[in-house]
């Protein structure tokens, strides 16, 4: 069966799966689904909360906040590979499974758990296209049964090049040899508006370009076509010879950016982890505004 863009999804190559392809493969003894929903303060939901009360049977929630490095004080920065294989091997996902990852939004934090199996070496994982939202509007079953969990084998190749540091990014800005992208709304790029994390510094990496997050998506929270796509990342004038950079607040929207270069075939990207929410609270790292 094909994926949202003709994709075989046999092939371990998709990246988007539509609600009728999940709907459709939903008792498939090889798929695992994962609810990633995460929400920011001002949006006042638990995503915990709302998982118990209702989800895609047979989902899996992931814990952004608790799967993550907590001996780092930024927030929910990736995790060691000892720490990832732990919590999903207790999850019940294996080496063998396709993973379909979901969020309560339509398509927002379900990016950053699709880079985390990236970043860990996971090759067949996939997102759904409108998430929970879509779902539901179409019909789909829910409940809110508890699911019986079972150790499975999962292992992990870490893969470095997805991933940077605030010295390299540091390094990447002041040489100008990558283009770093900035998830970010207007506003808050161009430091007009205050950052909703208490104390840190408004404004953009010097050099960075913004391109909202809200801009790759249609108003039911669907991924743009791949033409519309490739018309976005134009007219931000991307450079497509440079390596690319991602950022964000806290490296969640970073990733949806990250996700739309994988489906127009863009390899060669990478995340800022530390985002601004790093940056923004080290007054020896510049910043430019406007």
């Amino acid at each position: 069966m094909m994926d949202k863009y003709g994709g075989n999804m046999d092939d371990n190559s998709s990246t988007l799966v539509s609600t009728g392809w999940l709907s459709y493969n939903l008792k498939n003894p090889n798929i695992r689904i994962i609810d990633a929903s995460w929400y920011l303060p001002g949006m006042n939901r638990d995503a915990k909360a709302e998982y118990e009360n209702s989800h895609i049977p047979g989902a899996r929630f992931f814990d952004i906040d608790e799967i993550c490095d907590l001996r780092v004080k930024l927030p929910h920065m990736a995790p060691t590979p000892e720490k990832f294989i732990s919590r999903i091997r207790g999850m019940g996902i294996g080496d063998s499974h396709q993973i379909v990852i979901y969020d309560g939004a339509g398509l927002f934090s379900a990016a950053r758990v699709w880079w985390l199996f990236k970043l860990m070496g996971k090759k067949d994982v996939s997102v759904l296209d409108g998430g929970f939202p879509k779902w539901i509007k179409e019909g789909h079953p829910q409940d809110n049964q508890q699911i019986t969990l079972r150790d499975k084998h999962f292992t992990a190749n870490f893969t470095e090049a997805l991933v940077k540091n605030v010295t390299q990014v540091s390094e990447a800005s002041k040489l100008g040899n990558h283009t770093i992208l900035d998830a970010r709304d207007s506003d808050r790029f161009k430091g007009k508006a205050e950052e909703p994390r208490a104390g840190l510094r408004a404004g953009h990496i010097p050099g960075s370009t913004n391109l909202y997050y809200k801009e790759l998506l249609n108003d039911d929270g669907t991924m743009k076509s791949k033409d519309s796509l490739r018309s976005l990342f134009k007219k931000a004038r991307i450079d497509h010879e440079k390596p690319i950079i991602t950022t964000c607040g806290s490296g969640v929207t970073a990733t949806i950016i990250s996700l739309a270069l994988e489906i127009i075939g863009h390899k060669n990207h990478s995340v800022y982890d530390g985002s601004w929410t790093e940056w923004g609270q080290f007054d020896q790292l510049p910043v430019e505004v406007g």
